[in-house]
């Protein structure tokens, strides 16, 4: 999945490879170098609807700003730029007239190489920012989240994305990392759109981990927090992080919920 972090900052890199590439999971923090094969962007987009950022934000006069954690190469986020700005395929080959002046989208990752990739092949590059950045490092985080937001004279984003990231935050964290992981995009964004791994996928990663000899992840047998982790992230976004589920968009052909929370802290910036 779209990755995020690990408190060393070292990168692995995937291991195992077979007749079909490097095996699929084996990448400690999710940062697979072909994640949207396995998960095309139109699996998720499809459920979002058209015109989502005019319904959440229809007095805007200046420009919107996104943050999406735990970005991998950047397919994702091209496909929901062009997909929240209406933007057909015919576009996609140049900067859309005007496109820039509604929504400016930052772009995270834990892997470096990842990013040159989505730097190197992104059509928006005026528009969608590409940085490698481990999130759970508040050193790192914080003098460049800022520093981008001063930019705009903001101090926080209008939407972020966290596209099945929850689990290698919690994997590589524990229970503690993911709330604090959680309670960080919800002090950062007004909305946030969320795709938690359901708790099958954090058996699998762990099994694909053994398969390959690797150590276990070292928080996974000590997780207090299991089972449905979209009611969990729900729970813990609405008690915790003074969030509201405003919307659910229903679950993916894989089983992965896209919930839509919004923060109860401050009103919208018009």
């Amino acid at each position: 999945s779209r990755p995020a972090s690990g408190s060393s900052g070292k990168m692995a890199a995937p291991v195992g490879r077979g007749s079909r590439g490097p095996e699929p999971g084996a990448a400690p923090y999710g940062n697979f170098p072909n994640y949207s094969r396995f998960h095309p962007p139109e699996g998720r987009l499809s459920l979002l609807p058209q015109g989502l950022l005019r319904s959440l934000f229809p007095a805007a006069t200046r420009p919107l700003l996104g943050l999406d954690v735990g970005c991998n190469s950047g397919e994702l986020s091209v496909a929901l730029y062009q997909h929240l700005l209406g933007l057909q395929d015919s576009d996609s080959s140049a900067e859309a007239p005007g496109a820039g002046k509604e929504l400016k989208l930052l772009c995270c990752d834990i892997d470096p190489e990842l990013i040159r990739r989505a730097q190197q092949s992104s059509p928006f590059p005026a528009s969608i920012s590409f940085a490698s950045l481990d999130i759970m490092d508040s050193g790192a985080r914080e003098p460049f989240l800022s520093s981008y937001l001063q930019r705009f004279g903001r101090s926080s984003f209008d939407i972020g994305f966290c596209m099945s990231v929850t689990m290698w935050i919690h994997l590589n964290h524990g229970d503690r990392g993911l709330l604090d992981f959680l309670a960080l995009l919800a002090s950062l964004c007004t909305f946030l759109l969320v795709e938690p791994q359901p708790w099958k996928c954090y058996r699998a990663a762990a099994r694909r981990l053994r398969r390959l000899g690797r150590d276990d992840f070292e928080h996974f047998r000590s997780l207090r927090i299991n089972g449905d982790m979209a009611a969990s992230v729900t729970r813990i976004l609405t008690q915790d992080c003074a969030m509201e589920l405003v919307r659910s968009f229903g679950s993916t052909a894989w089983d992965r919920s896209l919930l839509l929370f919004r923060s109860t802290a401050a009103p919208p910036e018009g």
